[in-house]
């Protein structure tokens, strides 16, 4: 055996009592902050002017210490444990609806096709009077969504008011899962599109499933879609599995690493493909994340796909849920994860802070230059940035003020039940006969927003009239405003195309659910069209 030399030895003799040494001292203040909150906790409990309630006060101490770290660091009591697995697996014990609060009311927004809100008959803008007899005035959208669910099985009465009339349904509650592929189908015959909401249990299996059954509906196809808009991810399995359908077995996916090794894994594609060839256009916008990121930036780095949209969110973090005491579960950051060319496309550092305790993000000096698998060069540090950039669209101030005051909602449950069908979602617009009967709606109604424009203005008469320079200024301050007020009263005319837009999905929504909402915006969607001119290319 070979012998230590004298400089090594003495070296290794210094660092290990160090090290103990600093150990030591990182039990001991853990020991030590533990014991301080304790008795920080038993003094309130002791001296406190009103009652603590433990429960309450240890979780906001829980949550603000977590809170310090990173906002996917959560801690779970066993009264929200429907909500992990919501976020798991996309199911909950419930009646399977969308709620929205309006004022100190709650409405049903959207019940889902084929659960028990939709066939008992409930409709999107039916208010929801009371739960099980107990009121909801004033109660927030969370309150009465823990009142409706439960375990699958059990009933739960609602009484609800719809066009000024009260009824009750008693619904019995069921397993929820919700859809990770809502909608599948062709763009111009020719092209399938695959749009995956979340990345729960079954995502790849469904993913697989579809562009299958697209592939034998068109044994022609030129190209595929999947739409990861909006997606903020999931299972990391689900995404690599994903992966799979179009790269070969045995392709590295991603990596993760982190400060205990025994939770640092490479993750490879172990199924055959079953495309490597057809032409795959992936989308992507600013609400992409996580395993949204692992799918589209692979396949970017594999030169797979191309990806089309806007930027995504940079989330290059991966948890864990860890079982607690009590039935409690804490999901916690244990690593970061490394798409194939070697990057992490974590956009925000948690461990830095700046002077408002913000944490900051990954200045560009520190973003790393990496190639893809064909030599393209891509960076670190931002999330994923597009092949093909399409600039999102922004609301209008009309459009805006649509949605705030409800009114394209409410003109669609008008609409709903007056009128027992509408064209199949594929076929169906909105004709000008329909907009402008909007248009009356909207009239009697009433329509006030502001523009920045218009407040920019106001602010220009004040600042004015404090420097005396109003009486000089006045009539061109009344030429702005009047011309203001003209072009206003024509928005309704210029944003006609984002209006149809909006009223078109509200009403496809009612009268054939998500599905339909989906597929009748596809047509015409620019990000969707720009991926066909690519693949087509």
């Amino acid at each position: 055996m070979r012998r230590l030399t004298l400089p090594l030895a003495v070296a290794l003799a210094c660092l290990l009592p160090a090290a103990a040494i600093a150990q030591d001292d990182r039990g001991f203040e853990i020991s030590k902050n533990l014991e301080i909150f304790s008795n920080v906790y038993k003094q309130l409990n002791n001296n406190y002017v009103d009652d603590v309630d433990p429960g309450k006060t240890i979780k906001v101490a829980i949550d603000a210490m977590l809170g310090s770290l990173d906002p996917y660091t959560n801690y779970f009591p066993e009264s929200q444990m429907e909500d992990v697995r919501l976020q798991l697996l996309g199911e909950y014990g419930g009646i399977g609806s969308i709620i929205m609060q309006r004022g100190d009311s709650v409405y049903i927004s959207e019940p889902y096709e084929g659960l028990p809100a939709a066939e008992a008959g409930l409709e999107a803008g039916d208010r929801i009077v009371a739960v099980d007899g107990q009121s909801t005035r004033g109660k927030t959208t969370a309150d009465v969504s823990s009142a409706m669910r439960g375990q699958a099985g059990t009933t739960v009465t609602l009484r609800l008011e719809r066009g000024g009339k009260e009824f009750e349904r008693t619904l019995t509650r069921r397993a929820i899962k919700m859809p990770n592929v809502p909608y599948y189908g062709y763009v111009q015959g020719d092209y399938g599109y695959i749009y995956l909401d979340e990345f729960t249990t079954d995502a790849a299996k469904n993913v697989r499933e579809a562009f299958v059954k697209l592939k034998e509906g068109n044994p022609g196809m030129k190209g595929c879609i999947l739409d990861l808009r909006g997606n903020g991810g999931g299972l990391m399995n689900e995404a690599v599995d994903i992966v799979n359908i179009w790269v070969p077995r045995g392709t590295l996916v991603v990596e993760t690493r982190g400060k205990v090794a025994s939770k640092n894994s490479k993750s490879f594609t172990h199924n055959q493909p079953e495309d490597t060839e057809m032409p795959l256009a992936v989308l992507i916008d600013g609400q992409s994340a996580s395993a949204s990121e692992i799918v589209s930036g692979s396949l970017q780095d594999l030169d797979r796909a191309v990806i089309v949209g806007q930027r995504s969110f940079g989330k290059g973090l991966v948890q864990n849920i860890l079982p607690m005491p009590y039935n409690s579960q804490m999901k916690v950051t244990v690593s970061k994860y490394f798409i194939p060319s070697g990057r992490c496309i974590q956009a925000i550092d948690y461990s830095h802070r700046d002077e408002q305790g913000r944490a900051v993000k990954v200045p560009d000096s520190l973003k790393t230059a990496f190639t893809t698998k064909g030599g393209r060069t891509v960076y670190d540090g931002f999330g994923i940035e597009p092949d093909v950039e399409v600039e999102p669209e922004y609301m209008s101030n009309i459009a805006m003020a649509l949605v705030q005051k409800f009114l394209v909602f409410d003109y669609a449950t008008l609409y709903h039940r007056s009128h027992l069908s509408i064209a199949p979602a594929a076929e169906f617009e909105v004709s000008d006969s329909l907009y402008d009967d909007f248009c009356r709606f909207l009239d009697k109604r009433g329509l006030d927003y502001s523009t920045v424009t218009e407040r920019v203005a106001k602010e220009l008469r004040e600042v004015a009239r404090q420097e005396k320079y109003d009486s000089a200024i006045d009539l061109h301050l009344k030429a702005i405003e009047a011309a203001l007020k003209k072009e206003k009263a024509d928005d309704l005319h210029k944003h006609s195309d984002e209006v149809r837009d909006m009223l078109k999905a509200e009403l496809l929504t009612r009268y054939y659910y998500n599905k339909g909402r989906i597929e009748g915006a596809m047509k015409s969607d620019p990000v969707v069209l720009r991926a066909i001119e690519e693949m087509s290319r």
